[in-house]
């Protein structure tokens, strides 16, 4: 099944040589509701694609299965209105489920909306522990270029995030967009899933800035390092520092700030938290 991510509107081009008709290039959107044991749990607005990514990349981040074996099936079936995504667990991860069951509604703005108490809202990480992978600071402002050139529905619109792996030797092994940069993380973490690829052995880097939920998303993952081109929120550093993961934002060329757990950063990177 198959929706276009894009669509081409026409519009008014106010310049200082004046105004004219002209066409652009926007990305769409479409409701996205996760379903389990036929109940809605979640409607997303999200970019229509990668539909499995971003069921199954969902389900792990949002700590609803903690292996992607506890899935039996992923349906997706296009509702014309929307997309609804029928996901089936396996008996053990469906008990887990129906005892934690809660309502959840994500604008794309928001990855936390309508949860049901604060405790969710601020659920613990687990530690990502020791990791094998350290960053050269060649290594970030790597990673932020080369995943500017996997973003083509960005390069059309100007209007999407993006969430990248990047392994260092290796580069940017995996990318997903989307409207929403939750959505963008989530599908990631799906295709890293799908593809068999250990969390443990690269860095999350995102087009976004990094509030809590991609730290606790990152976590979930597997992943150490989070790298953002924007800014970080102060919760996200407190998270991101008591989860022992390395933080680094503001990614700007050869320039970034780290955050927190600066001893991933090699290559002459001053040792202190920013």
């Amino acid at each position: 099944m198959t929706r276009p991510p894009v669509s081409q509107i026409s519009r008014l081009a106010h310049r200082a040589a004046g105004t004219a008709a002209a066409n652009r290039m926007v990305p769409e959107e479409t409701p996205v509701a996760f379903s389990f044991a036929g109940t809605t749990h979640a409607v997303m607005m999200a970019s229509p694609a990668d539909f499995e990514d971003f069921a199954l990349g969902f389900s792990l981040t949002e700590g609803i299965i903690a292996d992607p074996k506890e899935i039996e099936a992923i349906e997706v079936e296009d509702l014309g209105a929307g997309i609804d995504i029928q996901i089936r667990l396996k008996d053990k991860a469906n008990t887990r489920f129906q005892a934690r069951r809660r309502r959840l509604a994500g604008p794309v703005g928001c990855g936390l909306c309508g949860i049901e108490s604060i405790e969710e809202a601020m659920r613990s990480v687990d530690a990502v522990g020791a990791s094998r992978v350290t960053l050269q600071s060649e290594d970030i402002a790597s990673a932020a270029r080369l995943l500017s050139k996997q973003q083509p529905l960005h390069t059309e619109t100007g209007a999407v995030h993006a969430a990248g792996f990047y392994v260092p030797g290796k580069g940017i092994v995996m990318a997903r967009e989307d409207v929403g940069r939750h959505n963008a993380l989530d599908k990631l973490a799906g295709a890293l899933a799908r593809a068999g690829i250990d969390g443990a052995s690269g860095a999350v880097v995102v087009t976004s800035r990094v509030s809590v939920e991609m730290v606790q998303k990152t976590a979930a993952i597997g992943a150490s390092i989070i790298m953002a081109v924007s800014a970080p929120t102060a919760l996200a550093i407190r998270t991101a520092d008591a989860a022992g993961m390395t933080l680094v934002a503001l990614v700007r060329g050869d320039e970034f700030d780290i955050f927190t757990h600066p001893e991933r950063v090699t290559s002459g990177v001053a040792k202190h938290v920013a």
